[in-house]
C-alpha cells in the first residue's frame, strides 16, 4: 500500500473533472480517479535549488 495525495483544485485534462486527481510520490504517478487517466511525473532531484 501506498501514500497517494489528493491534489485539491486541479481539472483532468481527459475528461475535465475537478477535484479527482491523487498523486502517488512513491510510483511518481497522477491519476484521474473518474476517468481512471494517468500520467508520469518528474521529480525534483535539486530540491527546487536551481533558479
Amino acid at each position: 500500500m501506498t501514500l497517494a495525495h489528493f491534489l485539491d483544485n486541479l481539472r483532468c485534462a481527459d475528461c475535465g473533472a475537478l477535484n479527482v486527481l491523487w498523486l502517488d510520490p512513491v510510483r511518481a504517478l497522477v491519476e484521474c480517479r473518474e476517468c481512471g487517466a494517468s500520467a508520469l511525473t518528474v521529480p525534483d532531484t535539486d530540491d527546487g535549488r536551481t533558479a
